[in-house]
């Protein structure tokens, strides 16, 4: 079947650095964004590396762990990628529940960053 494309590659190393750095020192995600990063996490809105590590900062959990079920990265048009992850997370002693996160991934000065981030927990809100 041959090597993976390069999208595959990128997109899965990516997603082993990211929920590495997620799970154990979130401090350290201010690398994957640049100033002009968007992250929607939940429905609220947060622009820029400082606004998005903070969030992310700031979730008030002290044990994380992802855990990735299925994940894809195909290319754009114009050389960027889109990783998705569907998953789930153990918090704390929290129940395991799922998640969906999607990353725009795009390569600046030889290096990925994520431009855009969106984050939502699996829950079925029914009116």
């Amino acid at each position: 079947m041959g090597d993976k494309p390069i999208w595959e590659q990128t997109g899965s190393s990516f997603f082993k650095h990211y929920y590495q750095l997620l799970d154990n020192d979130r401090i350290q995600l201010g690398a994957i964004y640049i100033d002009v990063s968007c992250l929607t996490w939940e429905g609220q809105q947060f622009q820029g590396k400082v606004a998005i590590v903070e969030k992310l900062s700031s979730i008030p959990l002290q044990k994380i762990q992802h855990s990735i079920t299925v994940q894809d990265h195909p290319p754009t048009p114009d050389s960027c990628i889109i990783s998705m992850a569907v998953g789930q997370l153990k918090a704390d002693e929290d129940p395991i529940i799922g998640f969906h996160q999607m990353f725009l991934l795009k390569n600046i000065n030889d290096a990925w960053v994520c431009t855009n981030d969106m984050f939502r927990l699996t829950l079925h809100h029914f009116s």
